[in-house]
Parts: C-alpha cells; sequence; structure tokens
C-alpha cells in the first residue's frame, strides 16, 4: 500500500511539473555601440573620440556601461554638469533602465568632443540595446610595465611633489624614491554563441595625457589602444576601455623634451599586452548579473592652516632670492666654459700661467667669484622653480577651499558590478594608484579591479599619506577630500564587494 501511494505522489508531482516548467537558467545577452564625438570644429584631429555603450542583460535586469574619451563626467572639461542625470533620465524613459544600473566611465583624455555629447550617448545606448545577441563570458588578466610611470617624488627632506608638464621638476639630487604602479589588465571577454567577440572591457591605471606628434585633438593612448584590439579582433567587436586608479600615472617619459609626444606608439603597446592575456580567456555562461549602487558621504578637508602655512613657505622663497652680477645669456656662457675645463676656463693656459709667473692672479680671483655668482644664480633657478610649484599647488587650494564654503562632507556614488568571476568596483574621482592595489590584494575576489573617474568628478583622491604631504603636488591640493576618508572608502568598497 506504501509503495502504491508514492507512485501516486510521484504521478502528481511530474505533472504539476508540466504545468509549471522550472525556467532555466537565462543565457546573458550584450550589445555593443559606438558614436563619434570628436569636436570637429575644435581645430584638427588625429583620431577619432567616441562613445561607446555595452548593454547587458541576464533576463532578469539590464547593465549599461558607458565609456567616453574625455577628461571627466562632468566638473571640469567639455562635458557640463547636467549630463549624467540628462542621460540616465533619458535612457530609463525610452528604455527603463534604472538610473542606478548605467555606469559612465571617463578615460580622462584630455580630448575636445561635441556639444551634443549627451544626445550622442544616447543613441549609442539604444543602438546597443537593440542589437543583443546571446553571450559567454571570461575574466583575465594581463600584464604591461612599459608605458607608464608613477609622478610622486618622495624628497630627501620628507616632503612630496610630482611631475607635471605644468611646473619644473626638483633637482635630481633632492630625490629620494618614486612611487609604484599597477601593471595589471583586468579583462571582461564577451563572446558571441558562435565564438565571434563581441566586447573586451579593460581596465588599466594610467593618465592618457601623452598628446600626439601634430599635437592634434585626441583620444590619446587609450583611444589607440582600443582600436589595436578592435583591429584584431571579429569585425563589429568593440573595446571599452575603463581607467583605473590613474591619478598618480603618468604616460613614461612624460617630460620627454627630446622626442615628439607618441600616444600611438604607448597605447599600441598596451592593447598588445591586452590582446596577448585575451587570447587565454575561454568564455563560459554566466549567470546572472549582480550589481549594488549606493552613495557615501566623505570628509571633506579644511585646508585653511594649509593655505597659511604655504603662503608663508612662498614667502620665505621669495625672500631668500640673491643678486647676482649674472643674467641668463651670461650664465649659460659661463656653464659651458666651466663645465669644459676647471683648470682655465676663461680664456687659453698661456694667460693664466704667464699671470702666475708675474705674480699675479687676476684670472683666478675672476673665476672664483664667477662661480660664486654661477651658484647664487642656480640656486635662484631652484627657487624659482619651488615657487612656480608653490603657486600652482597653492592656487588649487585655494579653489577647493573657496568651493568648500564650509561644508564638512562630499556624497559619492560608488559601484560594484560582477558579471561572472569579474568583479569591479566604481569612484567618481582620480583615485591613486596605492589605493587601487590596496583593494585588489584585499578583496575576497580572486578578479577584482577599481574604476576611478566613474558616474562624475570630485577632483583628486589621493591616499592619506598623500594628503598628509607638507610639501606641494597636485594630489593633495587638488581634493576636496580630507586624510581620514581613505580608510572609510576602502572599507566600503571591500563591504559592497562582499556582498555580490
Amino acid at each position: 500500500m506504501a509503495g502504491y501511494a508514492w507512485q501516486i505522489l510521484m504521478i502528481v508531482f511530474l505533472s504539476i511539473l508540466e504545468l509549471f516548467p522550472v525556467v532555466a537558467e537565462a543565457q546573458l545577452r550584450a550589445g555593443v555601440a559606438k558614436e563619434d564625438i570628436t569636436d570637429r570644429l575644435a581645430g584638427p584631429a588625429s583620431d577619432t573620440l567616441f562613445v561607446k555603450a555595452l548593454a547587458l542583460d541576464d533576463g532578469s535586469q539590464k547593465l549599461v556601461i558607458v565609456t567616453l574619451d574625455v577628461v571627466a563626467i562632468e566638473e571640469i572639461g567639455p562635458i557640463k554638469n547636467g549630463y549624467l542625470d540628462k542621460v540616465r533620465t533619458q535612457i530609463q524613459k525610452e528604455l527603463n533602465i534604472p538610473p542606478s544600473h548605467i555606469l559612465v566611465n571617463a578615460s580622462h583624455c584630455h580630448g575636445r568632443v561635441s556639444a551634443d555629447v549627451a544626445e550622442l550617448t544616447i543613441r549609442a545606448v539604444k543602438n546597443a540595446c537593440s542589437g543583443m545577441a546571446r553571450v559567454n563570458a571570461g575574466v583575465g588578466v594581463g600584464y604591461e610595465d612599459r608605458i607608464m610611470e608613477n609622478r610622486r617624488f618622495k624628497m630627501k627632506d620628507g616632503t612630496q611633489t610630482d611631475m607635471r608638464r605644468a611646473y619644473s621638476l626638483p633637482a635630481d639630487e633632492e630625490i629620494a624614491a618614486i612611487g609604484p604602479v599597477d601593471t595589471e589588465i583586468g579583462i571582461l571577454r564577451l563572446d558571441k554563441m558562435n565564438g565571434q567577440a563581441l566586447a573586451v572591457v579593460y581596465n588599466f591605471a594610467v593618465h592618457p595625457i601623452e598628446g600626439t606628434p601634430d599635437g592634434g585633438n585626441t583620444a590619446d593612448l587609450s583611444g589607440y589602444a582600443s582600436k589595436t584590439i578592435e583591429d584584431n579582433l571579429d569585425p563589429g567587436a568593440m573595446a571599452f576601455f575603463l581607467q583605473g586608479c590613474g591619478g598618480d600615472i603618468n604616460p613614461i617619459k612624460y617630460k620627454d623634451v627630446n622626442d615628439p609626444p607618441n600616444a600611438e606608439q604607448l597605447g599600441n603597446m598596451l592593447g598588445l599586452s591586452a590582446l596577448k592575456a585575451l587570447k587565454k580567456i575561454t568564455p563560459s555562461k554566466t549567470g546572472k548579473i549582480k550589481l549594488i549602487n549606493e552613495t557615501m558621504d566623505l570628509p571633506r578637508a579644511n585646508f585653511a592652516e594649509r593655505i597659511d602655512s604655504m603662503e608663508a613657505y612662498q614667502l620665505r622663497l621669495m625672500r631668500s632670492l640673491r643678486g647676482t652680477n649674472m643674467n641668463l645669456k651670461t650664465y649659460v656662457s659661463s656653464l659651458v666654459k666651466y663645465n669644459y675645463t676647471s683648470s682655465y676656463p676663461s680664456f687659453y693656459a698661456h694667460r693664466y700661467l704667464h699671470e702666475n709667473m708675474m705674480g699675479r692672479h687676476d684670472m683666478k680671483l675672476l673665476d672664483s667669484l664667477n662661480r660664486k655668482d654661477m651658484e647664487n644664480y642656480k640656486k635662484n633657478i631652484y627657487t624659482m622653480e619651488e615657487i612656480t610649484r608653490t603657486n600652482e599647488n597653492l592656487n588649487l587650494l585655494r579653489k577647493h577651499q573657496a568651493a568648500a564654503a564650509g561644508r564638512k562632507t562630499i556624497n559619492v556614488e560608488l559601484m560594484a558590478i560582477r558579471i561572472g568571476d569579474f568583479a569591479l568596483t566604481t569612484f567618481p574621482g582620480e583615485l591613486t594608484v596605492q589605493i587601487g592595489l590596496n583593494i585588489k590584494k584585499a578583496s575576497d575576489l580572486p578578479f577584482t579591479f577599481v574604476a576611478g573617474y566613474t558616474n562624475g568628478y570630485i577632483y583628486y583622491a589621493p591616499t592619506a599619506e598623500q594628503l598628509r604631504n607638507t610639501g606641494g603636488a597636485q594630489e593633495d591640493c587638488d581634493t576636496n577630500l580630507a586624510p581620514e576618508w581613505q580608510k572609510l572608502y576602502e572599507a566600503r568598497a571591500l563591504e559592497l564587494l562582499k556582498r555580490l
């Protein structure tokens, strides 16, 4: 009797399954599109600047990743405030994708884009969503160490400064050490079901501000890297550069004055390194998209005391300048002859020997006076270079102190997404490289990547150590943040990643 009852239950259970079949896990779908956003009215262009859209749909929710060849999402540069809200609102209205599911990343190239960039962004997203196909996903890591360098210097006096084209480098003998770089290229590969590549998302930390030999408008090295990747993939495949924690990372030999800048060469190297890693990735079926979008308040800096300190330092520098008999013309000529020979710099040897035989030392006395004037002139040059660095960074501090208007915190939008094993967390500012290295090391997810410059722009986001710098560098002066921010943000980023 018990066996008969069991058979009845099985028949009922199978009947229910026929009426209500179990829905198989949906296959991830993706679509890509791009639009030319080059400002053709801004002069000659060396290459094309793009807005690109990657639309993803797992059957229950959608995610849109937008990348732009532009310096920032609002606040500075050609993309004005209101862009993000306009784009997200229109996409939600037309495509029913929530604003919190739209990630917008700036490459941080310093190119100039057209005034209708918002409309072109919306068009790219709509086109990406209208041409979606089933895809498999894979993740991997590439390696590149040849194209970038840390621009922060730790000085022998305990201060820190940085490398910019806006001012001179400090003297070689004053530099004690430099900061780290991140050699990792984080890669998400999306292939169609027939094995053809559809999209490559790659994350790397570097300022794409190299420039081109002709000085034209450019997407810079990240634009060239994307082109290199796309030229070596299936037709229609798109490469999406996600800027990482490049706040203090410059292109290699950024201050070179002997060769023209060559973003294409550096971009080709990055693109080829990404392709090398891409070949080792085997995409597979991927489950649900996991996505978190939250905001948090971070402590603002009060720069009043630092401004006072730097103004006092600026005054001391000015007062330290000393008079000298030389000007630039006589200093340069003296520099040549006194470094050519130490024994007889001012004339032929026979005059020195003749004076010495006659018991006179007029030429040697002249050389002694000239050497003192040369040393004073050199000190004045170094002092004036330090004044230019101080002036630039002091102006940045004053700007942010005025903009704070007494506010104690600044609100930021954070995202964390996971597509298969690819995990990404974002921040709307110029994270310096150590912060990205810290988060990657501490994350429990093996393929964790960090994208700055995303969903807004709050200027630089340096480490607490950098913010406590008693000298002057752009990263710790062109910022809104107090040193305590780093610990709070890193903890929150790791907490978001744990929830994925």
